[in-house]
This record gives C-alpha cells, structure tokens and sequence, in this order.
C-alpha cells in the first residue's frame, strides 16, 4: 500500500482557529491537525493523537476519527477561498483500528459540487498508507464571511509552518493506555 504523498511546499497551508477540537492551536484538548489544499478538488489532514483521544486503550476514540474526516472533507471545499462547508450528512465506515501515536492522514475529495451543496468523499489513511476509515458526506456551502462573524476566533492569516512529528514508539508515559 502506497500512503498518500503530497508536498507540503506546493499545497496551500489553510487557516487553523484559536479553539476549534479540530484544528485550534489553544484547545488543550484539541487535535491541532494541519490542512493543505492540494488541488482544486482536495483537501488533506495531518494530525498525531495523543493519549487524551483515547477510546479504547492503545486506540483513537470513533468520534476523534469521525471529526478529523469531518473537518477535512468540509473543508476540502476552501481552494476558492470563499466558503467552507458545514456538514449537512456525514456517514462513516470503520475498516481497521486506529491507533493512538502515529501520525495520521485524512484525504478529503469533493466528488459533487452545486451551487449550495457539495457531496465529499474521503478516507483516514494510517502511517503505513492502511485506509483504515472512510467517510461520505453532504455539506452546505457558507460563505467565508459568515462563518467568520462577529466574536469568531478562526482567523485566515494564522499559519502552522510545520506538521509535528509522531510520538516516539512507546509513548512517552511508557505505555499505550
């Protein structure tokens, strides 16, 4: 299996936000992934989840993997830099487990695109190029403008100029729980 190279130098770095669970560089709690739009079609999502994200031990919680495929195929919509997408129907298969400590990738596509809607497809792809969840879903189109009302803390200048590397193998508390 081939995991899913892109160039980090040639894809657009897209915005994080201050709190966001996704990709809010302040949540505590929070994944802090990494987007780049590849093409005018695709987004992709690095994230390395930490033994806070836990489900079951040693693997990432469903719902952790549910948001990150959410978030990216959503936002898989920005290459205009006009709107991005608020999830209208999001339907998940779980192939594999995810385990906690890798650096993780989630490819998002759009595979319909209308006026309002978009339909998006995509999968989480583990470090060794495994697709160990895939996603489908509708999203309604919001403008950047309203997504970015008053009192929001998203901010489309703020840059991560790198993608943090993977926990070492253990994990640094010495184990997988």
């Amino acid at each position: 299996m081939s995991i899913y190279q892109f160039d980090t130098k040639q894809a657009e770095k897209q915005p994080n936000s201050r709190m966001c669970f996704v990709c809010g560089l302040e949540n505590p709690a929070g994944l802090h992934a990494h987007f780049y739009q590849v093409d005018e079609f695709t987004c992709v999502g690095r994230f390395l989840p930490a033994p806070h994200h836990q489900g079951y031990p040693g693997r990432v919680h469903g719902g952790v993997v549910a948001a990150m495929l959410d978030e990216t195929l959503g936002r898989a919509i920005w290459s205009d830099r006009t709107a991005w997408g608020v999830t209208a129907e999001l339907t998940i298969r779980y192939k594999a487990p995810v385990p906690l400590g890798q650096m993780l990738t989630v490819v998002g596509r759009i595979t319909q695109n209308r006026h309002r809607l978009f339909e998006a497809e995509g999968e989480l792809l583990l470090a060794d190029g495994t697709v160990a969840v895939v996603a489908h879903g509708k999203f309604v189109r919001l403008p950047l403008e309203q997504i970015l009302g008053e009192g929001s803390a998203l901010d489309p200048n703020l840059e991560l100029f790198t993608v943090p590397e993977p926990y070492p193998d253990p994990l640094p508390d010495g184990n997988r729980t």
